[in-house]
């Protein structure tokens, strides 16, 4: 399978935090907290960066804006939180 790169956005710096302990606990995802790309917009300005096989949603806080799948230097919609 192939293992990509995706971003988390989240609504609260707590649910990047939540979201990224949750990640590394995987032992197939690595995981990093990061400032928001320019490109992609967040509410509080902080993201998990991760790779792995799938978007991994199941590890998701429930303050998840929306994930987002790299591609070189542009991001591609994966899913997005609940409203």
């Amino acid at each position: 399978m192939t293992v990509d790169t995706y971003v988390a956005t989240f609504h609260t710096y707590f649910a990047a935090m939540r979201t990224c302990a949750a990640l590394k606990k995987r032992p197939e995802t690595e995981a990093r907290m990061a400032p928001v790309p320019r490109q992609l917009s967040s509410s509080c300005g902080t993201c998990v960066f991760y790779r792995g096989e799938d978007p991994c949603l199941e590890a998701m806080a429930p303050d998840l804006e929306a994930v987002y799948r790299q591609e070189g230097e542009t991001f591609r919609l994966a899913a997005r939180g609940e409203e």
